[in-house]
C-alpha cells in the first residue's frame, strides 16, 4: 500500500478600523503545507492512523504508536517518526481533551517534557507538522517513547474527539 500525503493549515484574517477621514484595513492570508510521498525518509511517510474516538467521563486511554493502533485496512502500525499529528476536540463536548502526560514511555518528542500536556477545549484543533526536509520528525520508539494519552478532563459528561497521525515504519 503506497501513501501520499498533504497536510495544510490556511489561515485568513481581516481586521478594519475607522479613522479621522475613513477607514483601514490590514488582511493577512496565509498557508502552511507539507507534502509527503510513500517512505521513509526526509519529505516522506508510509503510515497513517485516523479515528474519532469517544472518551467516558474522567476516563484517559494511552495510544500505544508502537504495534497497537491498526490502519483502515486492519493492519498493524508501528510509527518510528511522526510527521503530522492533529487532534480536534469535538465542538459539543463539556469537558476539556487533555494530550499528553502519559504514565510511562510517553511519546513526548513534540512537547518539551514527559509530562506536558495541550488543553483542547471544546472545538479546539491541535495541528502539528513537520517540514518536508526534516527526517527525524518526532520520534516514537517500541516501549520506550511510543504511548500518546488522551483524556477527559472532568466528570459528568464525555468527550469525542479526532485524530490523524502521519508518519513512518523506520
Amino acid at each position: 500500500m503506497a501513501l501520499t500525503t498533504k497536510v495544510q493549515l490556511d489561515v485568513a484574517a481581516k481586521q478594519t478600523g475607522t479613522l479621522d477621514l475613513g477607514s483601514s484595513a490590514a488582511q493577512i492570508a496565509k498557508t502552511y503545507s507539507v507534502s509527503l510521498a510513500d517512505g521513509t525518509a526526509a519529505g516522506q511517510a508510509d503510515r497513517m492512523f485516523s479515528d474519532t474516538r469517544t472518551l467516558a467521563a474522567s476516563a484517559t486511554e494511552d495510544l500505544d504508536l508502537a504495534g497497537v493502533l491498526t490502519d483502515a485496512f486492519g493492519a498493524t502500525l508501528t510509527f518510528a517518526k511522526v510527521k503530522a499529528i492533529i487532534i480536534s476536540a469535538a465542538a459539543g463536548n463539556t469537558n476539556n481533551v487533555i494530550v499528553g502526560g502519559a504514565s510511562a514511555t510517553q511519546f513526548a518528542s513534540w512537547v518539551g517534557a514527559a509530562t506536558h500536556t495541550v488543553t483542547l477545549r471544546p472545538g479546539a484543533t491541535l495541528a502539528l507538522f513537520a517540514g518536508a526536509a526534516d527526517d527525524t520528525g518526532y520520534v516514537s520508539a517500541a516501549g520506550s517513547t511510543d504511548l500518546l494519552k488522551i483524556a477527559n478532563s472532568g466528570a459528568g459528561t464525555s468527550v469525542s474527539y479526532d485524530i490523524v497521525l502521519v508518519g513512518t515504519s523506520a
